[in-house]
């Protein structure tokens, strides 16, 4: 088999790479409508999905149905191209960040050495998506509800990226499997821990979900952003919304939680391949963002920016400094 892999030209094979990337992560998303669905059933002493398929499992998939035989309708003063490409954008950057995240040692699409660099890049273009559908749409309510979202996730990324320069200091590398490798001993979440917890409030923020859902106001802005789309391409934000909320539980991942490393390496809990507990850490990751969503109120707007401007950013600032001296001070510098 291996020499027959080896006949298939290597464009074949970076396709077959990204089909075996791709479509589990679709699929993957849309179980995780379901499951978000069911956790806050059991929080909230509801049933959630049971009708459609057993248990409701096939729930996600009448819905996509459903909003693929849906109509597509563009507003008459909307900008059609623009209009059209905006979730188009949304969905292709959710997508591609994921080329260079391991799955386990070895198991990466693209094994850059500024894979840091090339994740942060990329979520910080997915603002574009939402500026562009917010004015394009000629809707005073979603232009509203883009500026809102913009504002709100370039202000957390500034928190995030300090976050990651605080990794960056304990590894000396910005390739994703050396951040992986450094936390055989012990797993940044322990000895970066108020930084782990910045960086998942600020992955809260990043995503718009709750409590930090601003870009969405039922009083004030209704849907947002994408207020004035419907049929596939409301389907495409919705899409990106939750492949970035899964793309933000790999980064914790990652970054804070080992990766494909088992929490302690012993029998028999090295024998568990490390993309299974890739996957598992992505599973819990998940479980607190939809917790978060059951448990806690909406923040308001100055209350959000406030915590972004006034707490984390001065906060990540004094905790780079203080890592880099501690690193400095003890001689425990990545060599």
């Amino acid at each position: 088999m291996l020499e027959l892999w080896n006949q298939v030209p290597p464009v074949l094979q970076t396709v077959v790479y990204i089909l075996v990337i791709i479509v589990p992560l679709l699929v993957g998303m849309a179980m995780l409508t379901y499951f978000e669905r069911k956790v806050m059933a059991s929080m909230q002493l509801r049933q959630g999905p049971a009708l459609v398929g057993p248990f409701g499992l096939l729930q996600p998939f009448a819905d996509g149905i459903k909003l693929l035989g849906k109509e597509t309708v563009i507003p008459a003063g909307a900008n059609r191209v623009v209009f059209v490409a905006a979730p188009m954008l949304t969905f292709f950057l959710a997508l591609v960040a994921w080329a260079v995240i391991p799955f386990g040692e070895g198991m990466v699409l693209a094994d850059i050495n500024v894979g840091i660099l090339y994740l942060f890049a990329i979520s910080s273009l997915g603002v574009y998506g939402i500026i562009m559908a917010g004015w394009a749409s000629n809707s005073k309510y979603a232009f509203l509800g883009g500026l809102r979202s913009a504002a709100q996730m370039v202000s957390y990324e500034v928190s995030i990226g300090l976050v990651i320069i605080t990794v960056l200091l304990c590894v000396g590398s910005l390739n994703l499997s050396d951040v992986v490798e450094a936390q055989r001993t012990v797993w940044f979440c322990i000895p970066l821990f108020p930084m782990f917890i910045v960086f998942f409030i600020s992955a809260l923020a990043e995503t718009n979900r709750a409590p930090f859902d601003l870009p969405e106001g039922e009083s004030e802005l209704v849907g947002g952003y994408n207020v004035e789309y419907s049929s596939m391409t409301f389907a495409l934000f919705f899409l990106g919304e939750y492949i970035n909320m899964i793309l933000m539980s790999g980064m914790t991942t990652v970054l804070f939680l080992g990766g494909w490393l088992p929490p302690v390496d012993v029998a028999p809990l090295n024998w568990i391949p490390g993309p299974i507990w890739f996957v598992l850490k992505i599973i819990f990751c998940l479980f607190v963002f939809v917790w978060v969503r059951a448990t806690l109120p909406r923040y308001r707007y100055d209350q959000l920016m406030r915590l972004g401007w006034k707490v984390f950013l001065p906060f990540s600032l004094i905790w780079v400094v203080l890592t880099a001296g501690v690193l400095v001070a003890f001689d425990w510098l990545p060599k």
